[in-house]
């Protein structure tokens, strides 16, 4: 299929698809909401207790794409320059050189973002809103595509820092990761059974199906996606609902409305369509606000989560027909 034909993004999308189903069982939600922060040129932040294939599915999706990736494990004593690079003087040209640090990459995957402390959380916040980081006054372009794929886990508070909401607000999605059916994990197992070795990626028979210049393509038939004007009003509605329900201290911010903008019309391509429908914004409304809301402190200790919240403001707004 030629890359100026109409549907090449979801053509692309079901070969990617094929090739991550050779090592990834289930998760489908996690892939495609991961697929739709790719081609919304956005971050995504991945919320799950460990050994949920999250890593897995980074290296893979990578691989599909012929894309450079890389791995940080954040830590307490992680500096900076240890994320961002820095310049060393070179004894022999008695010149200063650049020392790349492993933000230079096209999918970074930042492990457990929230056990660094802020100062280093904050040296992602320019690549990640301008895909460039500055290094000794030097403002130095990212590969592109460019995506950064951050995980936290939900259960282990000690020694973590809480991620800022200027950081927090980068991230285009918040995808909560669960564990896997019992059917799932028996496939798992037998996949393991059979040999299957995750750290050996290039032996599972995943293959490049596209590469980082079909991104770029996707991406320009997602600009092209029709929205209706009662669209535009529905998603007002809604993000205007989060600043005054009663049940939120802290709504979200116009970026959040831009976000589920995006998000939807990369949905809509995924799923065959060049127009965005009402049900597109309500999928996509979950990952996209749940991280850009801050609820009332009695209800955080009472254990109603943010996605109980957006479900009752999205009953109550009225759907577009």
């Amino acid at each position: 299929m030629e890359r100026a034909e109409k549907g090449y993004t979801k053509y692309i999308v079901d070969k990617i698809k094929n090739e991550i189903a050779k090592v990834i069982v289930e998760q489908e939600e996690m892939l495609k909401f991961c697929m739709v922060g790719l081609f919304c040129g956005g971050h995504v932040l991945l919320e799950g207790v460990p050994g949920l294939a999250k890593t897995l599915m980074v290296r893979t999706l990578a691989k599909t794409m012929s894309v450079d990736f890389k791995r940080i494990q954040f830590t307490p004593d992680l500096m900076p320059s240890d994320v961002t690079g820095t310049k060393i003087f070179n004894m022999q040209t008695r010149e200063f050189e650049l020392k790349k640090g492993p933000i230079f990459t096209n999918f970074l995957l930042a492990d457990e973002i929230n056990r660094t402390p802020p100062k280093t959380q904050a040296g992602l916040l320019e690549a990640m809103e301008e895909q460039a980081v500055t290094i000794d006054g030097e403002n130095i372009h990212l590969p592109s595509p460019y995506m950064v794929f951050a995980t936290q886990n939900p259960l282990e508070y000690e020694g973590t820092y809480p991620l800022p909401e200027a950081l927090l607000d980068r991230f285009l999605m918040k995808i909560l990761i669960d564990y896997p059916s019992s059917q799932a994990e028996k496939a798992v197992l037998e996949r393991y059974h059979e040999g299957f070795n995750s750290i050996d990626l290039d032996n599972s028979g995943v293959e490049a199906v596209c590469s980082g210049e079909d991104i770029l393509r996707c991406r320009e038939e997602i600009k092209k996606v029709q929205v209706d004007n009662s669209i535009f009003d529905y998603i007002i509605q809604i993000v205007r609902e989060t600043r005054s329900y009663s049940s939120i201290e802290v709504g979200s911010s116009p970026r959040g409305s831009i976000a589920l903008l995006q998000s939807a019309k990369a949905y809509a391509v995924i799923e065959g369509r060049d127009y965005v429908i009402p049900e597109d914004i309500k999928t996509v409304a979950y990952p996209v606000l749940r991280h850009r809301i801050a609820l009332r402190p009695e209800l955080t200790i009472e254990g109603i989560k943010e996605d109980k919240i957006i479900d009752n403001i999205l009953i109550q707004i009225k759907v577009p027909r």
